[in-house]
């Protein structure tokens, strides 16, 4: 049976935010993986890193999987000494940043989304060091997917619902916006649970910012393509925490990917839950990654 995961938090949430998050994803959701840790920024992690434990714990008694992220841009020695220890300490990591590899000592991994695996040669490059589980990249078409999916038998992860995320950068988009520099940034960021709009095409919002960050807009919506990905090869359907009603769209996911409920359907609902942020899907469609195909054909 196909899985649904839940990414790592992306945007920086208050510790109280956070805890309750899980608590309802542990007991209400039907989620199988959770992944935590701060992918993003890590002068965020010591807002919640004392929680780390009490979350995993939690969602471990509610029989979810617990993976342990790494950044996704290393940058300081403080960084690197804190996913050694990461690495030594939990059963299960996913890699942001290839540089981490180095770290693992053998151990097994999760190649997560921001690692370019765009090609069979590199999932098997990545096989023979120890991945377990590859993401596909959000640029990914269908068709492309579906051939890596076909050419080897590790677990395919993919990217399913939320806000794309596009780009890392070293210097702070959100620390800028507000005048500020990126040392003394005030945690700025914090201030837009879902990220903050910074650019439009021909009127229509294109693109937020999160911390270092910069993400898509809209949110990624692949309920139309979940019985084919499915169907092809594709084990695990991510989900992207957002300041939303993450259990409701969690629980449409699951009856979509369980056949309980037609994806049109599914996406009445998840409608009502994500309004008026547009849906997009056009990455796996071999299009623009803003555009919405209704009656996609995979390409």
């Amino acid at each position: 049976m196909s899985k649904l995961t839940l990414g790592p938090v992306q945007f920086h949430w208050s510790a109280a935010q956070r805890l309750d998050f899980y608590a309802r994803m542990a007991d209400e959701s039907p989620i199988s993986c959770a992944y935590l840790g701060e992918v993003v920024c890590s002068k965020r992690l010591p807002w919640f890193e004392k929680d780390l434990t009490i979350i995993a714990e939690r969602l471990q008694r509610a029989g979810k999987q617990v993976v342990f992220s790494t950044p996704a841009l290393i940058t300081t020695d403080r960084e690197v000494s804190m996913i050694a220890s990461i690495c030594h300490a939990v059963e299960l990591i996913e890699v942001n940043d290839i540089a981490c590899i180095s770290l693992l000592n053998g151990k097994e991994f999760v190649s997560g989304p921001l690692i370019n695996a765009f090609n069979e040669g590199t999932l098997d490059v990545l096989i023979g060091m120890g991945a377990v589980r590859i993401n596909a990249p959000i640029e990914l078409s269908a068709s492309a997917i579906i051939t890596l999916a076909s050419k080897s038998k590790i677990e395919i992860e993919v990217f399913a619902f939320g806000r794309q995320p596009l780009a890392i950068s070293q210097r702070c988009y959100h620390a800028r916006a507000h005048d500020l520099h990126k040392d003394n940034c005030q945690f700025v960021c914090g201030e837009d649970l879902d990220g903050m709009e910074i650019a439009q095409l021909n009127g229509r919002p294109l693109l937020t910012i999160n911390g270092t960050q910069t993400l898509s807009y809209g949110h990624v919506t692949l309920l139309s393509d979940l019985a084919n990905l499915q169907a092809n090869g594709v084990t695990h359907f991510r989900l992207s925490p957002h300041a939303l009603d993450m259990v409701e769209i969690a629980s449409v996911y699951r009856a979509v990917l369980d056949g309980a409920l037609d994806a049109e359907e599914g996406l009445v609902k998840l409608r009502k839950s994500t309004a008026p942020i547009p849906f997009i899907n056009g990455y796996l469609h071999g299009r623009a990654g803003m555009e919405w195909l209704t009656n996609p054909t995979n390409e």
